[in-house]
């Protein structure tokens, strides 16, 4: 496992699995339990109108998924079971160089060695290193969706227990939400370019384009932004999908969002996962047919994942309409989701895309 950075970074957003074919694969991985036990507490989602006041209020239920739990504590947990398993982890580290034949893949690494192995597995996310090597640049498939993303962890200022405020104006909205602790978590999604390759690894470039975009906005704008200066955990990216022919080239695949990143809600690590299973799944029952093997995989993910990545085509103009008319709908259709008898109706549209799909018959081989 190769990892650019230097260690495991904590943080970052809740992840939520749905539904029963992310509850068998955590099943079948021996994962329940432990995310079970280190599970977020649910959050209610309340949408505030110009003034600042509630105009809706949409029940955990229809947020967090049957489990939620943080990426960081994720991630933690993956790498201590992976690692005992015998994987070997290398950080501060990237791949550069790929040249594979029908047997293997010969790897060049940024530090300067060079080792083979049977297959790489690309996992490396949207902005996939192992993709531009071995695809082509990342604008060949990457459609942005006219918006961005940014995050970051703040002070609970407000003091929230189990909700999320969402305020919004044309093109710009802002979501803080707290779970009673001192700790809170910002995300604002508004209208804009993409970054520059640039940008993307310059913080001080990152804090400026979120201050240029939420610049003399009212309501806690203000201390959000002051949190913003604070903060050692910022995310800003573009809202965009992948979209990919291939998911594999020889012995190379890709996985997760290098393969069809773009889904949000805190599904794309949950759907990671699934890929991930299905993968180690078809190989376990290929033996020595690779070829085949990936084949299956990307036969068996592409069209789940794609039913997936709709809802990031249209977050933006949900969360953040450009204009007032589509606010005042967006409030509407909120009103009209948030109303008792459609509650149900809209928890199960939200996971018929998590959840309509065909695990392997053939488990994956486990330690």
């Amino acid at each position: 496992m190769v990892e650019r950075a230097r260690e495991l970074r904590p943080g970052g957003q809740a992840v939520d699995f749905r539904g029963p074919v992310h509850r068998e694969v955590l099943d079948r991985l021996d994962l329940w339990g432990p995310i079970w036990e280190r599970r977020t507490r649910g959050t209610d989602l309340v949408l505030l109108g110009r003034s600042g006041k509630p105009v809706a209020r949409m029940p955990s239920v229809m947020m967090s998924g049957d489990v939620e739990i943080l990426r960081g504590d994720l991630s933690r947990l993956l790498v201590d079971r992976s690692a005992s398993a015998g994987v070997q982890y290398r950080f501060s580290d990237r791949i550069a160089a790929l040249r594979a034949d029908a047997d293997g893949v010969e790897v060049g690494f940024a530090s300067g060695s060079k080792e083979t192995f049977d297959l790489v597995v690309g996992a490396d996310g949207i902005h996939s290193g192992v993709r531009a090597v071995q695809f082509g640049d990342e604008s060949k498939f990457l459609r942005h969706h006219g918006y961005l993303l940014a995050t970051f962890s703040m002070r609970n200022v407000l003091r929230l227990s189990g909700e999320a405020l969402a305020y919004s104006v044309p093109g710009r909205s802002v979501m803080i939400s707290g779970d009673g602790s001192e700790v809170g978590r910002a995300q604002l999604i508004f209208a804009g370019a993409p970054l520059s390759r640039g940008e993307r690894s310059d913080a001080r470039a990152l804090r400026r384009r979120v201050r240029e975009a939420y610049r003399n906005l009212e309501w806690e704008v203000p201390r959000v932004l002051e949190e913003l200066d604070k903060s050692t955990d910022l995310y800003v990216d573009q809202i965009a999908t992948v979209r990919l022919d291939r998911f594999c080239q020889g012995r190379v695949v890709l996985l997760g969002d290098a393969a069809w990143g773009g889904t949000l809600g805190g599904q794309g690590t949950s759907l990671g996962i699934v890929g991930a299973y299905v993968l180690a799944s078809e190989l376990t029952s290929a033996g020595a047919d690779v070829e085949n093997a990936l084949a299956r995989y990307e036969a068996a993910m592409a069209p789940y994942a794609r039913e997936n990545q709709k809802g990031a085509e249209r977050a933006g103009s949900f969360f953040a309409p450009k204009t007032r008319a589509g606010r005042l709908l967006r409030d509407l259709a909120y009103r009209a989701l948030t109303s008792r008898p459609l509650i149900g109706q809209f928890e199960k549209m939200v996971k018929a895309s998590a959840t309509d799909f065909t695990l392997p018959s053939q488990p994956a081989l486990q330690p």
